[in-house]
């Protein structure tokens, strides 16, 4: 048995001019003009003119990723049915419309908020986020509770993401944990997935209580525990708490084993989690869309392991 999952990567992903040549395919810069006018945010400025600082502001890196990832798994055609959905971070949004329990307009209206709500957040203090490549993750997360941090990526494959104030982040950089090769400080402006971001998960919920969300019609593998999740209701509750809590993609990757995965494919902007897998999922196909001159041997990957 073959079995694709189609996951989506989380903030940080983003790089200046990433969406200019998806926005030349047929339809795209219509829909994405309507999605910017639905939630008050030009998306093709930021996805084609926009500088780095500027894409880097949480409030328009989160509805342009997911953006970017519901674009480019349209690009994909209407006949990709993967066996699983996940996505990272904010990417859990993009996998949540991928699965049917957001339509597209509500996932991008929800982020919007998600990203405010998350930037305003991360204003109170200053606080971000490093990356720590290699060791062992056990030594590592006692490591960094020592210090004050929250490992609030455990991303697999070696990795592991700290979050805190920068007073904590620079302590990190002078006193690794054993066994760490690099600390490398992250293109994201907040302590994301820990408790920084607590006053942005009582915004989310009241959002979310406009929103009439279905049971996925996919496999959707799910941050918190790597569970999948067979209700809507349920997935919805998870996105709004996730914010303020760490993202175990190491766990999903887990459960994409058990479910047999054989083939991934990240949306647009991809590569972080292609290059997650390529460590964690020996023998697993993996492609990243990271332009529309991808999409042949995307298709050609899902005609040999897709549904």
């Amino acid at each position: 048995m073959r079995v694709l999952v189609l996951v989506a990567p989380g903030q940080g992903a983003q790089t200046p001019g990433f969406l200019t040549d998806w926005l030349q395919l047929p339809g795209a810069a219509d829909r994405v003009a309507a999605w910017s006018d639905t939630i008050g945010l030009d998306l093709a400025h930021y996805g084609t003119e926009a500088d780095a600082d500027a894409i880097r502001d949480t409030a328009v890196a989160q509805p342009l990723l997911v953006a970017a990832g519901l674009l480019s798994a349209a690009a994909l055609g209407t006949e990709v049915t993967p066996g699983a959905v996940a996505g990272h971070s904010v990417g859990e949004i993009t996998a949540a419309a991928f699965a049917g329990v957001l339509d597209d307009t509500a996932a991008l209206t929800l982020v919007r908020k998600r990203g405010l709500a998350m930037a305003e957040a991360a204003a109170v203090t200053e606080t971000g986020m490093s990356a720590l490549l290699g060791g062992d993750p056990e030594v590592s997360v006692a490591h960094l509770e020592k210090l004050g941090l929250t490992p609030a990526n455990v991303n697999g494959a070696g990795q592991i993401v700290a979050a805190g104030t920068m007073a904590q982040l620079a302590a990190l950089a002078e006193d690794k944990p054993e066994g760490v090769r690099k600390v490398v400080p992250l293109k994201v402006a907040g302590a994301f997935h820990t408790h920084h971001m607590a006053p942005a998960v009582d915004t989310l919920a009241e959002a979310a209580k406009k929103l009439s969300p279905a049971d996925p019609r996919l496999t959707y593998v799910s941050n918190k525990d790597g569970q999948a999740v067979v209700s809507g209701a349920e997935v919805l509750d998870r996105l709004v708490g996730q914010v303020a809590n760490p993202v175990r993609w190491d766990l999903c990757m887990e459960t994409f084993k058990e479910l047999g995965v054989t083939a991934l494919i990240e949306v647009c902007p991809g590569g972080t989690l292609t290059g997650l897998a390529k460590r964690a999922l020996p023998g697993v196909k993996t492609l990243a869309l990271k332009s529309p001159a991808d999409l042949d041997a995307a298709r050609e990957l899902i005609a040999e392991h897709g549904a």
